[in-house]
């Protein structure tokens, strides 16, 4: 997969190419579908995703608490596993958000990405203030030469499938609901960075992780799925994980504590996927340190029972 980042630069062999377009964040369902609208819309043509960078939410609001679902490199990995050939992950700045929705269409989209085609869900904006509808950019498309496709919003059950409804899902700690709207697991994706090895000490060694920037689900330990990516152990593994601030040990910043089992070797600085399956227990401050171990050893029990049906 292919990434661009300019859309004033673009190669001619990256031109041509049949695109949805959005935010992508957390490449749910009904992302999904909107990217196999692409890929049948204009056949022979590439597979491409137009997306932003830094999220427009992110640019408007920068003080506002992390929503995100996946970095940047974590959609992209999932992209690529979609068959995305062109990924167009457009800096996102002032001179883009002050373009007006025809202009938009006009420099972005005609000009300067050449797309022989758009796919957009039924609820799309775009263009200075949010103006320009997904019934403009049709207008726009009809004008410019470049086709158009307006997909429906995806239902599953009595809810339609949304960024937002599986952040509440992980806040409310029910990662299979969230997972069921993905069609996929969730993960948090990134290196494993230094710890204050306390898990070492009490039998239970973990790799840590940063959540900076992603909406943090609710904060408690969870029957996880683990790929390492990189490094010598790259493999997948069964574990459990500690979401939150660490009540224990007074803990200020979130972050994720990940318990590989049947484990032996030193993971820092490898990439880890850690997947949300299951969510055991919320945080909680004990009595003392056996009291903690005693719980770790029944929440590892009961991980090993749940991901063992996985």
């Amino acid at each position: 997969m292919r990434i661009i980042r300019d859309y004033q630069f673009v190669e001619r062999h990256d031109r041509g190419a049949s695109a949805a377009i959005g935010n992508f964040d957390g490449v749910h369902l009904g992302h999904r579908a909107v990217i196999d609208m692409a890929r049948q819309a204009v056949p022979g043509a590439p597979l491409g995703v137009l997306t932003f960078e830094p999220h427009p939410r992110e640019y408007f609001a920068p003080d506002a608490p992390p929503f995100r679902l996946m970095s940047r490199s974590a959609r992209a990995t999932r992209l690529e596993k979609l068959g995305v050939e062109r990924l167009y992950e457009i800096n996102f700045n002032a001179a883009l958000a002050g373009l007006s929705p025809e202009a938009f269409a006009q420099r972005v989209i005609h000009d300067g990405l050449g797309l022989a085609h758009v796919v957009v869900g039924a609820d799309f904006c775009f263009g200075k203030g949010r103006a320009g509808t997904a019934e403009d950019l049709a207008r726009f498309g009809a004008q410019m030469g470049f086709g158009v496709t307006i997909a429906p919003l995806l239902e599953k059950g009595a809810a339609t499938v949304s960024s937002t409804a599986i952040r509440q899902a992980l806040s409310d700690g029910r990662p299979r609901d969230a997972a069921a709207m993905l069609g996929h697991w969730h993960r948090i994706e990134g290196p494993v960075i230094g710890g204050e090895q306390r898990g070492r000490e009490l039998g239970y060694p973990t790799a840590n992780m940063s959540i900076a920037g992603l909406h943090p689900p609710a904060f408690g330990v969870y029957a996880v799925l683990v790929d390492v990516l990189t490094g010598p152990h790259k493999g997948s593994y069964h574990g459990a994980a500690s979401l939150g601030v660490r009540p224990m040990f007074d803990g200020e910043v979130p972050n994720i504590e990940t318990f590989l089992f049947d484990f032996s070797g030193d993971l820092y600085g490898a990439t880890l996927s850690v997947a949300l399956v299951d969510y055991l227990r919320p945080e909680a401050k004990f009595d003392s340190l056996q009291a903690l171990i005693d719980q770790m050893d029944a929440d590892c029990a009961r991980a090993r029972d749940l991901l063992a049906a996985v």
